[in-house]
């Protein structure tokens, strides 16, 4: 890696960068993160970079200390993925174990040879070094998509999916709307669903809900209406330019491919988003159609009026953004399911996040870990970082200045009669034109939405629940404006010449030639397609805590002192460069309440400078058994046999010291778990202010049968035994008819304070109550 004299012109030219999640950085399967709140051990950062030729693998763990992983020369990549562990169980097995880790890859040169560039996916081993199964296409690809259950290959208006165990074809999608780029063809594949850009809508699968155009609140909606007119000028102005500057890109117009398409059939309908589940879609080809049962198909609905460009799944699959060709508004959905079909789904918009009124491409989305915020990164090399909460309602000081996530409703909100205000002003003002927009957007479908007309209200009562989040009213609506937009420069020159607080300690940290002693590299950008700037973008833990504090050791709640994760950006030059994001109360407010909006001061610590140059040498499988890659593959393998019951093949290996397989099968002590059920309730639950049998409506008596008189009290030998014998005698042991019922008095009396344990009243107070029965019995 002594490349620190070579001149900055000899430096490969990036293509593509994305970040990747594969089985070194899953933290649900690969068992070394199972304790990471106690041992801070973090997941790396993985990081695939496309040059011109070849490609490469990075990994940034919590040290800092950038590691390649893999490096290759063999013609240009359009897209590769390292494919995680699949899924296994009983019935099914993995047909390529002992092969794993595998890297689909789609190259310009094919594995045959003789089909066109870019047609083949070909999977290979990083263990053995050898190719695996190779998949032919008859049209180029654009992308590859993968989870533990599918491989999904992503073509001109198709989709197709393979499973991720024996590669063989499981269903495909044809009816894909054409987008002009960056994505030709927009996908986003969560851990189980799929979501596509449909190109027709069809009335009968059609979700509840889905975008809503000019129902925003008011003001917003003349803000963004007023903005729409200058922004035609603005479009015509930046078309002119661009095509004076002779940088238009080289795919096709939009108008082109409409244009296209309509010659062949009747005409696509644009903005259409049609989510599948990937487990229970039929095999063979997803049709959504009039005559097409709803079988695997979630939801399907109306997400934006222009192609869509766009799409990401947050962590959990709940949410989806979209976004469309001009790149002004970007939507935040909630997909809420029903069993039975996609129409009886609904899908609340949550967020419209403001970009801006010029045009912009989007390339890429990042959701942090906890779902508060989203990064949106376009083709102008900007990424801009929004605010939002996953069950919508205005980001605030109360939801995103603290550490964890917080509930939607504060104590305050819930006990303060809020909603019946709130309630009020939503039936008078109609829904979703609500002028208090700060508590009526969640999708628990409280009164807080505004009053039910009578036919939902019935709808309710006879389905037996007053709280069903699919029926109306939908949550309303919140725009949201970026709070932070991080720019890439326009030249390296102008980051290096920067003063503050970078950390050159170029490619890895271990080189130790500093950057800021060499002159300013005034090379022009680096272009990728279409004559634009990539960049991809992360959340992560922090890693320049390390650099600046080498010396120290890192303290466990180290990263708990910053509410938001670090944002991690690479950028076409291959400067990874990691910014910490400080949000903070509006300092313009005039006092700080929770909901105080909020603004953001970002600041760039650290830079790993990851480019590879002509000199460098390729670093190709087959791995040994300890190359990181191989080790992840190796954990998460054993995992998935735990998981599914079966007994791991070969030795455990080196996991056994997490007793996982041990705790799963072997019995504790009996004492442990009395001592733990004990502890339930206590832990789990806070005791209310007063018992539910503590209350006025509930009154004890004492019963007397006829002919006796006994007097049962918490203390009553009734209770325990009877007789000098100490035989068990039954509780109560009269009948039921003897009971004077007549001394039982059923109309409501005045309630009386119950004694508690402890309460200084004196006996006399009691009102001639008789028996009470002890609060502590």
């Amino acid at each position: 890696q002594a490349y620190s004299g070579t001149p900055p012109e000899e430096k490969e030219k990036i293509v593509w960068v994305r970040f990747e999640n594969a089985d070194l950085n899953d933290t649900s399967r690969n068992m070394e993160f199972h304790e990471i709140h106690s041992t801070g051990n973090e997941p790396p950062l993985l990081l695939m970079i496309g040059y011109s030729d070849g490609m490469q693998v990075w990994s940034i763990p919590i040290s800092g200390e950038a590691q390649e992983l893999f490096s290759v020369r063999h013609g240009p990549v359009r897209a590769a993925r390292i494919l995680p562990a699949p899924q296994i169980s009983a019935q099914k097995c993995d047909n390529f174990a002992e092969k794993r880790p595998l890297l689909g890859v789609c190259k310009s040169i094919g594995s045959s040879g003789t089909s066109p560039p870019y047609c083949c996916v070909d999977l290979y081993s990083l263990r053995t070094g050898e190719m695996v199964k190779s998949i032919q296409f008859k049209t180029p690809i654009y992308d590859l998509h993968c989870n533990k259950r599918i491989l999904v290959v992503v073509l001109q208006e198709k989709i197709a999916a393979f499973d991720s165990c024996t590669f063989t074809k499981k269903f495909f999608v044809t009816s894909c709307y054409p987008c002009p780029g960056p994505n030709m063809n927009p996908i986003a594949l969560g851990s189980r669903w799929l979501a596509y850009a449909e190109n027709k809508l069809i009335r009968c699968h059609q979700s509840r809900g889905g975008a809503c155009g000019d129902n925003i609140q008011s003001y917003t909606a003349t803000v963004i209406s007023a903005a729409k007119t200058i922004k035609t000028g603005l479009t015509m102005v930046g078309k002119v330019v661009t095509q004076l500057t002779g940088t238009l890109p080289s795919g096709a117009t939009e108008e082109e491919i409409l244009a296209h398409s309509n010659l062949r059939r009747s005409p696509l309908v644009p903005g259409i988003v049609t989510i599948i589940d990937t487990e229970t879609v039929a095999e063979g080809q997803v049709l959504v159609s009039e005559d097409s049962d709803s079988d695997g198909i979630v939801a399907h609905f109306p997400a934006h009026e222009k192609p869509i460009c766009c799409m990401a799944f947050n962590p959990s699959g709940m949410l989806l953004v979209t976004t469309d060709t001009l790149g002004h508004d970007f939507h935040v959905f909630q997909i809420l399911t029903h069993p039975w079909s996609s129409s009886q789904s609904a899908v609340h918009h949550l967020y419209t996040l403001h970009r801006g009124e010029t045009e912009a491409k989007v390339q890429d989305i990042s959701f942090s870990h906890d779902c508060r915020w989203v990064v949106v990164s376009t083709l102008r090399g900007t990424s801009h970082v929004f605010p939002i909460n996953p069950y919508g309602g205005q980001p605030c000081v109360r939801t995103h200045m603290s550490p964890r996530v917080v509930n939607r409703m504060s104590r305050f909100q819930k006990s303060a009669g809020l909603e019946e205000i709130e309630q009020e002003l939503t039936s008078k003002q109609g829904g979703r034109c609500s002028p208090v927009p700060g508590l009526s957007s969640s999708p628990s479908g409280s009164p807080l939405h505004g009053k039910l007309n009578s036919q939902d209200t019935y709808n309710n009562f006879t389905n037996n629940n007053p709280g069903n989040p699919r029926l109306l009213p939908l949550p309303s609506l919140t725009v949201v404006l970026p709070l932070a937009q991080i720019k890439q420069p326009m030249t390296l020159g102008t980051i290096t010449k920067r003063t503050g607080p970078y950390l050159f300690g170029a490619g890895c940290f271990s080189i130790k030639a500093p950057c800021k002693s060499k002159p300013a590299p005034q090379i022009s950008p680096s272009k990728s397609v279409g004559g634009e700037f990539c960049v991809a973008a992360v959340f992560g833990s922090s890693r320049s805590w390390f650099a600046n504090n080498s010396g120290l050791k890192r303290e466990k709640d180290q990263s708990k002192q910053f509410v938001v994760e670090s944002l991690y950006i690479i950028s076409c030059y291959g400067s990874l460069v990691e910014h910490v994001l400080e949000p903070r109360p509006l300092s313009t407010a005039p006092k700080i309440s929770d909901d105080t909006p909020l603004e953001m001061v970002t600041c760039p610590r650290a830079s790993w400078t990851l480019v590879r140059t002509p000199q460098w040498n390729e670093l190709q499988p087959p791995f040994n058994a300890n190359h990181p890659l191989l080790l992840a593959a190796d954990a998460v393998q054993y995992y998935q046999y735990l998981l599914a019951g079966l007994v791991p093949p070969g030795s455990p290996g080196p996991i056994t010291r997490h007793e996982s397989y041990d705790s799963l099968a072997s019995d504790h002590s009996g004492q442990e778990d009395e001592e733990w059920l004990s502890q339930v309730e206590i832990v789990t639950h806070t005791g209310p202010h007063r018992r539910l049998w503590m209350g006025p409506q509930f009154q004890f008596k004492t019963i007397h049968p006829s002919g006796q008189t006994t007097v049962i009290s918490s203390s009553s030998s009734v209770l325990q035994s009877h007789g000098p014998s100490d035989t068990p005698q039954p509780l109560l042991d009269f009948d039921t008819d003897d009971l004077d019922l007549n001394s039982l008095r059923i109309q409501p009396v005045r309630s009386e304070p119950v004694s508690m344990p402890g309460s200084p009243r004196p006996a006399a107070d009691r009102r001639g109550v008789s028996t009470v029965i002890d609060a502590t019995s």
